[in-house]
């Protein structure tokens, strides 16, 4: 497969160099976000569908803008801080989510709510950082990890 290239832990990346890996790259992005927030729209949750596969599909934007242009090899923190960035961004969505949900009908803070919709917010900017890297197969386990999260753990907490 063209772009694909084998690490030496014999773990498989996309390459950033051609159009192809970009395209695979942000797809997968695309994809791992869907698979959260179609959770979160199914639980008819303010934050969704296209809201995590937007933050998903951003995340891996913002992570192959210093991968294209060749940064990361002339100043190798580039990148690290990129996904510093993202990480400290998406906390302010976070934080609107939690304040959004907080509120009551009066306006009054009420019992602090939509944790777990933030976290999910926060989850689906990693995954599009994976996926911004190349590193699909773990984009797709842990996008897959982060499903049976917000699923199976929900019924177990009903249960207790």
């Amino acid at each position: 497969m063209v772009g694909v290239k084998k690490t030496l832990t014999n773990t498989y990346y996309v390459s950033p160099s051609d159009l192809g890996s970009v395209v695979f790259r942000l797809c997968i992005a695309l994809i791992v976000g869907a698979i959260i927030g179609l959770e979160r729209q199914l639980r008819k949750k303010p934050a969704g569908l296209r809201t995590h596969m937007l933050v998903s599909f951003g995340s891996a934007l913002f992570v192959l803008i210093p991968l294209q242009m060749g940064i990361h090899s002339d100043t190798p923190d580039a990148l690290s801080r990129v996904i510093q960035g993202i990480a400290a961004g998406i906390g302010f969505l976070g934080a609107g989510e939690i304040l959004r949900a907080t509120r009551d009908r009066d306006g009054e803070l009420g019992d602090i709510r939509g944790l777990t919709s933030a976290a999910a917010i926060w989850v689906s900017a990693a995954l599009g950082v994976v996926a911004g890297c190349g590193l699909w197969q773990l984009a797709l386990i842990s996008a897959v990890l982060a499903l049976l999260v917000l699923n199976v753990f929900k019924q177990i907490e009903r249960r207790i």
